[in-house]
C-alpha cells in the first residue's frame, strides 16, 4: 500500500480564469448587510464573508485592548455555529513594540548624531549610541531575540482563537492562521505615491516583485548617523541624524494615530476561517485535521504567535503538518507569497508545499500570482523558522499594494469580497490536496 499526497480536484466555487500567474481584474461584489450577534450563516460563502467582516471592523481592535478580546470571543462563538469543534480562546501575553519603541531608538540615535557633530569627544561614545539602536531596530523589526523589548516593555494579554475542523483522528495537520487584530494608521501609509508610479510608470510595477523595503530606510538613518560619528565625517553623521529624527517622527505619528477598521487586514482572513469551518462541516474531509487559528497581537510585529508556538509546536510532526497563513486577501488579485523579510529575504520554508498550492489553484480555476515577496512581517516567519512547510495567501491592487493597508478606508465596504471567496476556495482545495489517498 502506497501512502501519497492527492492531486485533489479543488474546492467548488473556484472563479475565474486558469493559471497560477497574472490575475484576475474581477472586483467585489455588489450588496452587503451587517448581522448582530454570533448568527448561523445558511447562505452563500460570500453572505458569511460581509457578516464576520461587518460584525468586527467597528470594534476597535488594538493589540492588548478589551477590544480585542471582543473580537476573539465572538469569533469563538461564531466558529462553533460554523461547526468547528472545540472552539476556544487561548490566552497568551505578548510584549508591545513597534511605532513607539521604533520611534525612540531612532530618536536616540538623531541625539547621538547630533552629540557628535557638537563635540568631537563625543564621537565615540556617539558612534556606538547609534550603531547600537540601528542593531537594535534590525534585532526586533525582524523577530530576533527582541533585546529591547525585553528591556522596557512588561507583557500585555492577549488572546488566540483555536478550534478544529476536519478529521480529529488524522495524523495530518494543516494549520490555517488569520489574525484579528488590528493596526494604528498614520501619515506614512498613504498610497498617493505608488499609485502615481502606476500611472505614469506602468513598466516600473509590472518589473517589482517586492515591496519597497521600509525598514532599510529607517535603519539608514542611525546606521549613517554611527559611521560618520566613527569616522568623523560631519556631512555623512548630520544626513544620518536628519534621517533618524525624521523617522523617529513617522514613527511617532504611527503610534498616536487611531486604529484602522482592518477590515481587509485582517478580517478577510478571520472571515476565511468561518467560511472554510463551514465549507468543511457541509462536506466532511478525511484523512486531514485543520487547526482554524486567529492570533492577537499580530500588527505590534508579531505577539501572539508565539504563545501559539510555545503550546503547540511541540505537539506538532515537522513530516505531517503545514501551515496556511492567511493574511489581507481582500484586494482585487490574489497572490502566494514566497518569501518575506523586514531586513534580510527569508523565503518561506518548503517550496514543493507552495507548489502544491500553485497546481491546486490552477486546477480549480482560481487566477493567483506568484513570485511576489514583501519587506513587511507576518505571523508566517515563526513556524517558517522553526521548519515548517509553510505557505502564505495575500492580495494586491493593480500597483502592487494591499487595497488601504493601515488606512482609515480599510471597511468592509471596499472589500473585494470575490476575491476573498477565491481565497477561501483555494484553502478548501489545499486542505483536500493534503488529503492521503490510498492505493495498490
Amino acid at each position: 500500500m502506497e501512502t501519497e499526497l492527492s492531486g485533489g480536484s479543488g474546492a467548488s466555487g473556484g472563479s475565474g480564469a486558469t493559471g497560477e500567474s497574472g490575475a484576475s481584474g474581477e472586483s467585489g461584489a455588489s450588496g452587503g448587510r451587517g448581522v448582530s450577534g454570533a448568527s448561523g450563516a445558511t447562505g452563500s460563502t460570500e453572505t458569511t464573508l460581509r457578516e464576520v467582516i461587518e460584525m468586527l471592523a467597528p470594534i476597535e481592535r488594538r493589540a492588548g485592548s478589551d477590544g480585542e478580546r471582543a473580537a476573539a470571543e465572538w469569533i469563538v462563538s461564531r466558529l462553533e455555529v460554523a461547526g468547528a469543534r472545540d472552539s476556544r480562546i487561548e490566552e497568551t501575553t505578548f510584549l508591545d513594540g513597534y511605532a513607539p519603541l521604533i520611534s525612540a531608538l531612532c530618536a536616540a540615535a538623531a541625539a547621538a548624531g547630533g552629540a557628535a557633530l557638537w563635540s568631537r569627544r563625543a564621537r565615540i561614545p556617539a558612534a556606538a549610541a547609534a550603531l547600537a539602536a540601528a542593531g537594535l531596530i534590525a534585532d526586533d523589526v525582524s523577530n530576533g531575540p527582541r533585546f529591547a523589548r525585553r528591556a522596557t516593555q512588561e507583557p500585555k494579554p492577549t488572546q488566540n482563537v483555536v478550534a478544529e475542523a476536519g478529521d480529529p483522528g488524522a495524523e495530518r495537520t494543516l494549520v490555517v492562521m488569520a489574525h484579528h487584530d488590528a493596526a494604528p494608521t498614520g501619515a506614512f501609509f498613504d498610497q498617493g505615491g505608488q499609485q502615481w508610479v502606476a500611472d505614469h510608470l506602468p513598466g516600473v510595477i509590472e518589473r517589482m516583485d517586492t515591496t519597497f523595503p521600509n525598514w532599510w530606510a529607517t535603519l539608514a538613518g542611525p546606521t549613517l548617523a554611527g559611521l560618520g560619528a566613527l569616522t568623523g565625517r560631519r556631512g555623512l553623521t548630520a544626513a544620518g541624524a536628519a534621517m533618524s529624527a525624521l523617522a523617529a517622527a513617522i514613527l511617532a505619528d504611527i503610534a498616536r494615530s487611531p486604529i484602522v477598521p482592518g477590515a481587509n487586514d485582517n478580517l478577510t482572513a478571520v472571515a476565511t476561517l468561518v467560511a472554510l469551518s463551514e465549507r468543511l462541516a457541509e462536506r466532511p474531509i478525511a484523512g486531514v485535521r485543520l487547526l482554524l487559528v486567529s492570533l492577537g497581537a499580530e500588527e505590534v510585529c508579531q505577539g501572539g504567535i508565539y504563545g501559539f508556538a510555545e503550546r503547540h509546536f511541540p505537539e506538532f510532526d515537522r513530516e505531517r503538518t503545514w501551515f496556511l497563513n492567511v493574511e489581507t486577501v481582500g484586494s482585487p488579485h490574489l497572490v502566494l507569497m514566497e518569501g518575506e523579510g523586514t531586513v534580510v529575504m527569508e523565503d518561506y520554508y518548503d517550496r514543493p508545499f507552495r507548489d502544491l498550492i500553485a497546481r491546486e489553484a490552477e486546477r480549480s480555476g482560481i487566477p493567483m500570482r506568484r513570485g511576489m515577496r514583501w519587506r513587511n512581517s507576518t505571523d508566517a516567519v515563526i513556524p517558517s523558522r522553526a521548519g515548517y512547510p509553510i505557505a502564505t495567501i495575500a492580495s494586491m491592487n493593480r500597483f502592487k499594494a494591499m487595497s488601504n493597508y493601515h488606512l482609515m478606508s480599510d471597511t468592509p465596504e471596499n472589500i473585494d469580497y470575490a476575491t476573498v471567496e477565491r481565497a477561501v476556495d483555494l484553502a478548501e482545495a489545499i486542505a483536500r490536496a493534503l488529503a492521503p489517498t490510498t492505493r495498490s
